[in-house]
């Protein structure tokens, strides 16, 4: 029984994207987390009765929280020429070419663009911002037929710690952000935003669909978004 509480505490730790330290305190009454960013770990405070497991699964529901600390502390990757970002998943190389079309295109690999140099950061956010859109309304229309719901509109953001939301009428909104991820992780978000125009809550309704929408693979989706999402809101910021 020890073995398998330890297990599963292993596996708790290892979805997270930087190492944690737990240390219990005497006379603490709640749990404290914070991130060292000199030494790039969680210190976690807790009190003492509380098991491993336990303070583990709440540090990771405080994923969103981390996610904004590692983005503050490693540095930014901005859209400038010859840097490489990830569309769908895909590094890409950016290339400013003043003889280029000005809105940026997708060539060989690479993500081109002309024109002024000192517009180059704003086009490049144009055009995965305009793609981003067009994607993931195809997406949402998709999996809303699938779950026999309508999407009234989707529009395009940038929240600070949320990936997507929805109303309940009908609404979502997706950071643009995920076109930057690959195509599984994406769509599991907007899969999951779906699912939630049928069931506004997270009970056994809400995964059993959001499992028949996405299909196989939605732990790895999952998984996959908790590890690069330090990364996602790093870029194209200065």
């Amino acid at each position: 029984m020890w073995l398998s509480a330890r297990s599963k505490a292993q596996d708790l730790a290892a979805e997270l994207p930087v190492p944690i330290e737990i240390r219990p305190i005497r006379g603490a009454r709640r749990l404290r987390l914070r991130f060292d960013e000199v030494r790039g770990v969680l210190k976690l405070t807790c009190p003492v009765r509380t098991s491993r497991r336990t303070a583990l699964a709440w540090a990771l529901d405080q994923r969103d929280w981390i996610d904004t600390q590692l983005a503050r502390a490693l540095p930014a990757e901005p859209f400038v020429p010859g840097a490489l970002i990830p569309i769908e998943g895909r590094e890409t190389r950016l290339v400013w070419d003043r003889s280029a079309p000005r809105t940026a295109q997708l060539v060989a690999g690479d993500l081109r663009c002309g024109g002024p140099e000192a517009g180059f950061e704003r086009r490049i956010a144009t055009f995965l911002k305009r793609h981003a859109a067009e994607t993931m309304a195809r997406e949402a229309a998709e999996f809303a037929a699938a779950a026999g719901t309508i999407v009234t509109g989707v529009t395009i953001g940038d929240a600070a710690t949320r990936w997507g939301s929805c109303t309940s009428e009908g609404r979502i909104r997706l950071s643009w952000r995920l076109i930057l991820a690959p195509p599984e992780v994406r769509r599991y978000v907007v899969a999951h935003e779906v699912a939630h125009l049928v069931h506004l809550n997270h009970g056994p309704a809400f995964k059993t669909l959001e499992a028949r929408l996405f299909g196989t693979g939605l732990a790895e989706a999952k998984a996959s978004l908790r590890r690069i999402s330090p990364r996602l809101r790093r870029l194209g910021r200065r």
